[in-house]
């Protein structure tokens, strides 16, 4: 491969391609395992290309004081935010099972690795890319070890400076050229103003051989699409079934309508970009015909008469004489008498 592409499980993903759609399951499966394969399923009926995790460590992950803190509120799963942590994590055999339920679904499946141990959980899923959070992307030392397990990352950039978007890219690329940034805000959701669609189109021009993409918190599906035209083949948007269920990321995760949509519309993006080229299509045809003007006689002229301007008129359907030739008629001769609103062309001019 070369410029501005890479494949994930054999999906071509470039700037002349359709967007990747990446439906976010996260946790939203409430650590249940019928209820991901639910999400899973509805995310490929919707037009999804992936479905996708997020896998922790999470003994590993959080401070003794963070994993034993009381987390006692109405989306919690456990009376400690190690213990909800724990409820909502899946273990091999729950991977293995999602992995294979994928494949029968013909859906791309990874997760964004959290830490290194999880990095290693999922390399031996063999995975087909891994992701990386907003919150990893100062984490050198994950990036380069997700890096040298040489699959696709896609890699989000909320809260960003350009410095370190640089850091990531000096240390992933050496590595692993498979990479894709994804412009970010990361904000829950995130208010329109803070999108800042227009770095995706900075990230394409700093970054000429990395494919760009949006991660999306917004409220809505069009600025996706804004960001499709912009440059982003990669959209990741999280998606649940049911946006009252209990769970943090529910409220602004979209569910099956709207998804279904936002697929649609970034289907439609690309096809109604075009090529550039101006021209009338077949099914301007008709109507053009009938909003479209002519030349005609404004009244009865006599063979030998030589038109001046209130001799002709601009008049529908437009299946004559186009008016941009009124200057060339005026002052000719008529070779034979015109009724009123009879064709003004070329044939009955001298």
């Amino acid at each position: 491969m070369s410029g501005r592409e890479f494949l994930i499980d054999g999906v071509r993903i470039a700037d002349d391609t359709d967007t990747f759609v990446i439906a976010e399951v996260g946790h939203n499966h409430q650590g249940s395992l019928e209820k991901c394969k639910e999400l899973f399923r509805a995310a490929k009926e919707c037009g999804a290309d992936a479905v996708k995790l997020q896998k922790r460590d999470n003994k590993s992950l959080y401070t003794r004081e963070l994993y034993n803190k009381a987390y006692d509120n109405e989306n919690s799963f456990g009376l400690t935010y190690g213990a909800h942590r724990e409820a909502l994590e899946f273990g091999h055999d729950e991977y293995r099972e999602l992995r294979a339920f994928c494949r029968e679904l013909q859906i791309v499946f990874f997760a964004t690795a959290f830490d290194i141990p999880s990095a290693d959980f999922l390399a031996a899923l063999d995975v087909p890319a891994f992701k990386i959070a907003s919150g990893d992307l100062k984490s050198t030392p994950l990036l380069r070890h997700v890096a040298k397990l040489g699959k696709p990352m896609i890699v989000s950039t909320g809260g960003a400076m350009w410095e370190d978007v640089q850091r990531a890219y000096d240390v992933i690329m050496p590595l692993n050229p498979q990479l894709c940034f994804l412009q970010c805000t990361a904000a829950y959701p995130a208010a329109p103003e803070e999108l800042n669609l227009r770095v995706i189109e900075s990230m394409r021009a700093r970054y000429p051989e990395v494919v760009v993409g949006l991660s999306d918190h917004e409220n809505g599906i069009a600025m996706a699409v804004a960001a499709f035209v912009l440059g982003a083949r990669v959209v990741e948007k999280h998606f649940t079934l049911n946006h009252t269920w209990k769970g943090t990321d529910h409220a602004f995760s979209l569910e099956p309508i709207g998804f279904r949509k936002l697929v649609r519309d970034l289907r439609r993006a690309r096809v109604a970009l075009g090529d550039g080229e101006k021209r009338c299509v077949v099914s301007e045809h008709a109507p053009l015909l009938k909003m479209g003007k002519k030349l005609v006689a404004s009244r009865a002229l006599t063979a030998g008469h030589v038109l001046t301007p209130s001799d002709v008129a601009m008049k529908a359907p437009g299946d004559g004489l186009p008016p941009y030739h009124l200057d060339s008629v005026i002052g000719r001769r008529l070779r034979r008498a015109l009724q009123a609103d009879d064709n003004i062309d070329l044939e009955v001019l001298e």
